[in-house]
């Protein structure tokens, strides 16, 4: 078998139970069933440029290969181009694209950074599995450097349609960046198309009757390969007894309350403002479901140097104080938000102990969390999911209770649904979920895309 290199922009501490994002979970529940080579960068940042040798570490079957950044890079590459121009750009939010050509720069500069330390340490025979929206061009810096591997790529995060990526100055370099892999791969089958109607109409690639893009230098297979989760291994830790959680469910029982529970980064696109605003809406509309349920929102702090995320942070934590002013009383607090890291192991005990999954993002590629909090339930009283229909996990899980994030009286009535729907309904919702899940899991998505990068097999249209 050869030898997998997977890259991305931060390497997993495969020691740590808690990750931040799908990329983590996805990337490390797959590599650890197959084993290989991670490289990234290792968080630190130097004030003065080097570029010194990958640092290697074995753990178990996963060797990992790591590179700093200097400060420069930091601020021109990471907080930048990618997170200042391509994170809202690919989230459909222009009016947040802050433009520099210092961005650009800083950006082909690192990805040239991580070309030249992974050909240090590639074999002839490697195969070479790039990851998400900070390393597009890396392809491109690999093959000026002579690498012959097959390289393939896949995108977290949506890709906008043509219309909205040529907003941006340089899109055309972008995509003929994509271009110069064998594999391109998606969340969904929208974001496949985007790409296909960009190429079609802008670049003038010949599309093939199997799914390739034929260019003048190769034929690009590009496919949507949805990323799952370890399903048993997240039952396996939902089922796990956590005691502080035991307690507080127990509380509630006996209180006869319920929880809605949203776990998220901190990010504009999660729609977490709305999301506070609809669980108001809830109380205000259905008066009865006062003191009988509460919102816990746990918010995982990132990129707190870019101020879109500081603002966001200040308007929630006005939001849950003005719900908790009011409609709080001595003994209920109707929000909890909690702007910290949680353990995953708490998280799917929490998952379990919660009555109502609210996963409502305004633009996601996939969200793994819905499908974590399916993982989690008991068949022999599960919850609803409260799914966003931008969220790309809608596009399969049709059994969550689909809606608007943007509609909040859509998501406050199907709150009220998820909160009354009788105990049947829940569970043919979860048994055909479950299904949905454990079909498209981690083991799925790898092998999906291993079988593109390997043996060149596009992928087949399914049910």
């Amino acid at each position: 078998m050869n030898r997998l290199v997977v890259v991305s922009n931060r390497v997993a501490d495969l020691t740590r139970t808690s990750q931040a994002g799908g990329l983590a979970v996805g990337l490390a529940d797959s590599l650890r069933q197959r084993g290989g080579v991670w490289m990234g960068w290792d968080g630190q940042t130097l004030k003065y440029e080097e570029e010194p040798e990958p640092r290697i570490r074995k753990i178990g079957e996963v060797t990992q290969a790591t590179i700093p950044l200097t400060e420069q890079d930091y601020a021109e590459y990471y907080l930048g181009f990618a997170n200042s121009v391509l994170w809202p750009l690919f989230h459909y939010r222009l009016d947040l694209v802050e433009y520099k050509t210092a961005f650009l720069e800083g950006y082909r500069r690192v990805n040239a950074k991580f070309a030249n330390a992974l050909a240090s340490i590639l074999r002839d025979d490697d195969l070479i599995w790039i990851h998400d929206y900070h390393l597009i061009p890396l392809a491109a810096e690999l093959r000026e450097r002579g690498c012959k591997q097959r390289i393939g790529f896949f995108l977290h995060i949506p890709l906008p349609p043509p219309e909205i990526l040529a907003a941006v100055p340089r899109h055309r370099w972008l995509v003929e960046c994509l271009l110069k892999y064998d594999v391109v791969g998606f969340q969904t089958q929208t974001d496949l198309n985007n790409l296909l109607r960009y190429v079609e109409d802008h670049l003038g690639c010949e599309l093939l009757p199997d799914g390739r893009i034929k260019t003048r230098e190769r034929e690009v297979i590009a496919g949507f390969y949805p990323i799952g989760i370890d399903v048993d291994a997240f039952v396996a830790m939902a089922e796990k007894p956590n005691d502080a959680v035991q307690i507080e469910t127990k509380r509630r029982e006996i209180l006869g309350r319920r929880q809605i529970i949203g776990v998220d980064r901190l990010d504009y696109t999660k729609g977490l403002p709305d999301r506070l605003r609809a669980f108001a809406r809830l109380l205000e509309m259905y008066p009865e479901m006062r003191k009988s349920v509460a919102l816990m929102q746990i918010a995982t702090p990132t990129r707190e140097e870019v101020e879109a995320y500081v603002e966001i942070r200040k308007e929630l934590e006005a939001l849950s104080g003005a719900i908790n002013g009011r409609f709080a009383d001595f003994n209920w607090t109707p929000v909890r938000y909690i702007h910290g890291t949680v353990p995953r192991d708490a998280l799917a005990a929490l998952y379990r102990a919660s009555q109502v999954g609210f996963v409502t993002p305004l633009r996601d590629g996939m969200n793994l969390v819905a499908k974590e909090y399916v993982a989690a339930q008991s068949m022999d009283d599960p919850g609803v999911l409260v799914l966003s229909k931008f969220a790309g996990a809608a596009e399969d899980l049709h059994e969550a209770l689909i809606v608007n994030p943007y509609d909040v009286d859509d998501m406050a009535r199907n709150l009220c649904r998820a909160l009354t729907m009788p105990l049947e309904e829940r569970q043919d919702r979860q048994a055909a979920l479950m299904e949905r899940i454990r079909k498209h899991d981690s083991t799925n998505w790898l092998n999906c895309f291993m079988a593109a990068l390997e043996r060149g097999e596009t992928k087949k249209d399914e049910e």
